[in-house]
């Protein structure tokens, strides 16, 4: 399920290669999506890493014709490279968008609205 052994998944994941900014108090840092599901984010970890891990973040996704994806976060591991983030909550702006984005690039769209019943079911 994951290409990084060790690591645990409970959602079905696409990778997707789409620019991200996330943020945290006043500092931005621009980033590479690596992979999404509705529960979690993976980035690429930019050279200057200086936030505060305990301390929530929000990701700006350029989602192209889906529009912008704003997702609340916390880290929850820094790892060869990249930066594994939690998502704390969808809102009803961006569950949709999400859904479009996912629906593309996984095999069984269908695992993707299981996963968001189960996230509702939280």
């Amino acid at each position: 399920m994951s290409d990084y052994p060790g690591e645990r998944r409970d959602f079905v994941r696409a990778q997707i290669d789409l620019p991200v900014e996330v943020h945290q108090g006043g500092s931005v840092w621009k980033q590479r999506l690596v992979d999404i599901s509705v529960a979690g984010v993976s980035t690429d970890q930019p050279d200057v890493w200086d936030a505060q891990y305990n301390e929530p973040f929000t990701l700006i996704i350029d989602a192209g014709n889906h529009g912008e994806l704003e997702l609340h976060a916390y880290l929850q591991h820094v790892d060869a490279g990249r930066l594994g983030f939690a998502v704390q909550h969808v809102d009803r702006k961006n569950i949709e968008p999400l859904r479009a984005l996912l629906g593309e690039h996984v095999d069984d769209p269908s695992a993707i609205e299981a996963d968001i019943a189960r996230l509702d079911a939280q």
